[in-house]
């Protein structure tokens, strides 16, 4: 039996637009089940703990902005967090692809999923070759926006013949993470483009060329189309 399971995040809501959070953006991230990727998770939770983060959620906004739980921590510690998880990215060359809409171009919420599920259906129609050898489509979410849910079940189940969703706990799953960690990276791409990255952004990450060397470079080579 053949499975791909994805991983779902997102960065926003489906609320009325502020400039503060302009965009509502989906990513997904794919992993094929007969590759095996635990000698890579090993190794990441090793490097993790010399850090002093065993066993713990990396949730890349908090990490950034120095929030929750990394809001006493210094500023050397949390880049090397997101570079570990950056590494682990790059040894798994892990498959992702992220959708967005721009808010202050929807009308409202029935707007903002219909454009949504429309961008999403044409792409799993677009990648049938990819999505239909499996006989199982595992879809992972927790479920934190019941529009998302909702456009998830409805899309992959009328256009794929075998799928199932299983709500998740982030910390349980590190490529979970990984999805939030790319759902984070493509807002700060949305924002470099625009120009506008906070000052806090480009302190962490040492400016828009920073994030290009270091973390955009990289994860393009690896967005599916």
């Amino acid at each position: 039996m053949k499975e791909i399971s994805i991983f779902v995040d997102e960065s926003g809501d489906f609320g009325a637009y502020n400039n503060i959070a302009p965009y509502y953006i989906v990513t997904m991230v794919f992993h094929d089940q007969e590759n095996d990727i635990s000698d890579c998770l090993n190794s990441l939770e090793q490097e993790l703990s010399y850090l002093g983060y065993t066993n713990h959620c990396l949730h890349t906004g908090p990490i950034i902005r120095m929030e929750e739980e990394f809001k006493n921590e210094d500023i050397v510690v949390r880049r090397k967090l997101l570079m570990k998880l950056m590494g682990f990215i790059r040894k798994i060359k892990i498959r992702h692809k992220s959708f967005y809409i721009e808010k202050k171009n929807m009308q409202d919420v029935t707007d903002a999923t219909g454009k949504l599920s429309k961008q999403i259906g044409n792409w799993i129609k677009d990648n049938y070759d990819m999505l239909l050898p499996y006989d199982t489509v595992k879809i992972y979410y927790d479920n934190g926006q019941v529009e998302l849910s909702r456009i998830l079940a409805s899309v992959f189940n009328v256009l794929l013949p075998s799928v199932e969703t299983k709500k998740v706990i982030p910390s349980d799953y590190r490529l979970f993470q990984v999805a939030d960690f790319i759902c984070s990276m493509k807002l700060i791409e949305l924002k470099i483009n625009n120009h506008n990255m906070s000052i806090q952004e480009q302190r962490f990450f040492g400016g828009e060329d920073g994030v290009n060397k270091n973390y955009l470079k990289d994860l393009r080579k690896w967005e599916l189309k």
